[in-house]
């Protein structure tokens, strides 16, 4: 029977709900770019009908969904991807740094909200771990 790493299946599965969300907004449009936090200017070009903050939720939730890929195979569940090791790092670099390093970039999102800035970098934090302590524990393998 085989085993799965289960901090990096739940890394998975948590990166697969952003990157739900962020789809989400495509179809839910100006509702869902406010229900889930985004700053007025991503709000307020939703409602006009532009079409970046469509561009940019597909592109984001392009990114998660792809670090959920490989955060599957690094569990194990699917065979080892390419660069697997590497990108597993990167990723979870990548979601520790976002969670602490908010206030450098806060100022270029000025209309997100201290709530949208601290709830993010919480969910963050707790993906970088996650993902951080599945890679300690496959290092070996990958």
């Amino acid at each position: 029977m085989p085993t799965y790493n289960t901090p990096l299946l739940l890394g998975s599965a948590l990166s697969f709900i952003a990157a739900a969300l962020h789809f989400a907004c495509i179809f839910w449009g100006t509702n869902g770019f406010k229900f889930l936090g985004a700053g007025e200017p991503i709000v307020s070009m939703s409602a006009a009908g532009h079409w970046y903050p469509l561009f940019i939720a597909f592109v984001i939730g392009s990114v998660l969904a792809a670090w959920a890929i490989y955060a599957l195979s690094g569990s194990g569940v699917i065979p080892p991807l390419p660069y697997l090791r590497p990108a597993l790092v990167g990723i979870t670099a990548i979601y520790l740094f976002r969670a602490v390093a908010f206030p450098l970039l806060k100022p270029a999102f000025p209309g997100n909200s201290i709530t949208f800035w601290l709830i993010t970098s919480a969910i963050c934090l707790f993906i970088g771990l996650t993902h951080l302590l599945g890679l300690i524990q496959v290092w070996q393998r990958t």
